[in-house]
């Protein structure tokens, strides 16, 4: 009979979401980018954003579509970690990275970042990762340079007026692309 080791205590452990774990993933990232819980941590974009982050659609919508994967990273049955990946030809898209506030510092996600660069090169053979990053970020862009991604100088506009991704407090807001050389 084969058995599986049981995870060393505080190792991450990485599986791909279901729809049952959508509103546990929606809580997530809500706290991570929203509201007063997301100041806990270093990534929140309360200063700039107020309203939703995401919400069960959107998160069903990444779950099921062709080509894409939400990544959960646990660790001692719970929660810490997502990401959403999406296959787009030559290149994997990353978003919807968000970790637990109370983790964030702790290397939590450069290690999910490490997993999802890995997962995308041997899952489909891509070349690069793209993001989009809120340009005014500059604290997290700077995070990602220091992971080998570069700014392209490459931007769209914020969807003002779309509730969906916010409400802006700012109106200067715009997503700059970052780009990274993984395959």
């Amino acid at each position: 009979m084969d058995t599986v080791p049981a995870p060393a205590a505080g190792e991450l452990l990485y599986r791909d979401a279901t729809e049952a774990d959508v509103e546990q993933l929606v809580a997530l990232v809500e706290s991570a980018y929203r509201g007063e819980s997301s100041r806990g941590g270093w990534t929140t974009e309360a200063d700039l954003l107020a309203g939703q982050r995401t919400d069960a659609q959107d998160v069903l919508d990444v779950i099921r579509a062709e080509g894409s994967r939400l990544l959960m990273a646990e660790r001692d049955g719970g929660l810490v970690a997502c990401c959403q990946l999406a296959h787009r030809g030559d290149h994997a898209y990353f978003g919807m990275f968000a970790v637990r506030p109370g983790l964030q510092g702790g290397g939590v996600g450069r290690r999910v970042l490490a997993e999802a660069e890995r997962l995308a090169v041997e899952g489909w053979g891509v070349r690069a990762m793209h993001m989009t990053v809120i340009s005014a970020r500059e604290e997290l862009i700077a995070w990602y340079e220091r992971r080998g991604y570069r700014r392209t100088g490459r931007t769209t506009p914020f969807p003002y007026g779309d509730e969906r991704f916010g409400l802006p407090l700012r109106d200067d807001l715009a997503f700059e692309l970052l780009v990274k050389q993984i395959g």
